[in-house]
């Protein structure tokens, strides 16, 4: 077994143990989703205060609530709808909220060229989810591109925890708009697909004409 398998296990191990006892305190699932954004507005003012390593730490543990709250919907029998419309909401609120820390952050220290890119970033970062959603009210599913909300927290905790938020803006300006033209590409090939798969007879029949 690798190290890395054995961290994985581990914290798996610690994660399943929380939301057991969340399930068991009967805590709803949207109040946990409520709770994360609130640890993302005050990871936010750090940012705004220029405290990104203290706020990396607290998006780690507004991450911890991102984790847990379908699986405790799931383990209380409480999955619903309108709580996967609720938490996905929240998620762009949460995204929005950190990014407008550091537009705050770079505003006041007159930094107008990375004031402009972290507006880049918030457009990316909005328009990655829109796309999806979007394309799947045409296609049954859009998951392409590399750039989910994942790798989106994950990369802006590395940057703040190292203090080099600047080259992670710039991975996240051009990663973000890569993710969204993919999913244009891919929409409008499976789109076509699907189109052309309406039209064709059905059954397989050729039709001849004389």
């Amino acid at each position: 077994m690798t190290f890395t398998r054995a961290i994985g296990i581990v914290c798996g191990k610690i994660i399943e143990k929380i939301v057991h006892l969340l399930a068991l305190s009967r805590i709803h699932p949207n109040v946990l989703t409520a709770i994360g954004l609130a640890i993302n507005i005050w990871a936010a003012w750090l940012f705004a205060a220029g405290r990104f390593r203290a706020a990396a730490v607290v998006v780690i543990g507004a991450g911890l609530f991102d984790m847990v709250d379908g699986r405790v919907a799931r383990e209380t029998n409480r999955v619903t709808r309108f709580g996967g419309f609720f938490d996905s909401v929240l998620d762009r609120y949460s995204d929005l909220a950190l990014l407008m820390g550091l537009l705050v952050y770079y505003a006041s220290i007159y930094r107008f060229f990375y004031i402009v890119l972290t507006a880049i970033v918030m457009t990316g970062t909005v328009m990655v989810s829109y796309t999806r959603a979007r394309a799947e009210n045409t296609i049954p599913s859009c998951k392409v591109g590399f750039l989910e909300r994942p790798e989106r927290v994950v990369l802006i905790i590395i940057g703040a925890l190292f203090e080099r938020m600047a080259p992670v803006l710039w991975v996240l300006a051009v990663l973000s708009n890569v993710t969204v033209i993919h999913r244009m590409i891919y929409t409008f090939q499976e789109a076509k697909r699907l189109e052309e798969a309406q039209l064709r007879p059905a059954g397989g029949i050729k039709i001849h004409h004389n």
